[in-house]
């Protein structure tokens, strides 16, 4: 057990020499640009484009590998003369419209842009009927002589 310990305690700074240079290796390469026209649509397609592996940000700010190759991707296209469209088009038919910020209203995409108002439809209907249970109803009134014989 001893033995065992000692190796652990001997690889552990190999270990982390090895984590820390993982990172350096997976730095995004940086794109050049010879036309100006380029370089603007690059960066409006990668920020308005979803990493798909961290589904929060757009591939611009995420450092996943699948978001460096959809980055390559989106460069040479670009780089090419494709549009916009072609390019958004090319990643919507590999990758479905998950891939964008905004995807269309659709039979598909329906209920992701319905759902919203159907939460809140439904959530103030339930606070209605749990208001409206919970109110006390108003009983018949009691006229002075009622109440007088009563006492």
């Amino acid at each position: 057990m001893n033995i065992l310990r000692r190796l652990c305690l001997a690889l552990f700074p190999v270990w982390f020499a090895l984590c820390a240079a993982s990172g350096a290796v997976a730095a995004d390469t940086p794109y050049t640009f010879d036309n100006p026209e380029h370089e603007a649509r690059y960066k409006r397609l990668i920020a308005e484009l979803r990493c798909l592996v961290c589904q929060n940000q757009n591939i611009e700010d995420s450092h996943a590998s699948l978001a460096q190759d959809l980055r390559a991707e989106v460069y040479q296209q670009v780089t090419r003369g494709a549009s916009e469209e072609a390019v958004v088009a090319y990643l919507v038919d590999r990758y479905g419209d998950f891939v964008r910020y905004r995807p269309p209203f659709k039979p598909s995409t329906a209920l992701l842009w319905l759902g919203p108002a159907l939460l809140v439809g439904v959530g103030g209907w339930i606070a209605w009927r749990t208001i409206r249970r919970h109110t006390p109803a108003a009983g018949p009134s009691v006229t002075e002589e009622e109440e007088e014989s009563l006492t």
